[in-house]
């Protein structure tokens, strides 16, 4: 069964750094688009970044502070969140695209997702 499954969730103060994974199983990531999005309570789900070959992405609320990466080794996309703030506090997904073509920040361009896990900014 083809699966992303996020990892790495979890409450952190304002300021502190989180590290999401996106291990894939069932497919060689390496041949897929990933894109990371979010959705907070009662609020549509947004694009955070996006990695696809050779394309990387970031939605303007980023601001620099999250890192997006590939480990090719361990069949993982990650992403790297560091000066987090409370407004960062959402359910945080990755979903993934058999795609040669770049990557999208939508949504719909994505077939597989994962689960979600939460990510809590508070003090």
């Amino acid at each position: 069964q083809w699966q992303v499954v996020e990892s790495g969730g979890g409450l952190v103060q304002p300021g502190g750094s989180l590290t999401l994974s996106c291990p894939a199983f069932g497919l060689t990531l390496e041949d897929y688009a990933i894109g990371w999005f979010l959705q907070a309570p009662g609020k549509a789900r947004e694009g955070v970044s996006c990695i696809g070959d050779g394309t990387i992405k970031y939605s303007s609320f980023v601001g620099g502070r999250f890192t997006i990466s590939r480990d090719n080794a361990e069949n993982t996309v990650n992403l790297q969140m560091s000066s987090l703030k409370p407004e960062d506090t959402a359910v945080y997904f990755c979903a993934a695209v058999f795609s040669q073509d770049g990557c999208s920040e939508y949504a719909s361009y994505y077939r597989l997702w994962g689960q979600g896990t939460q990510v809590t900014v508070s003090s």
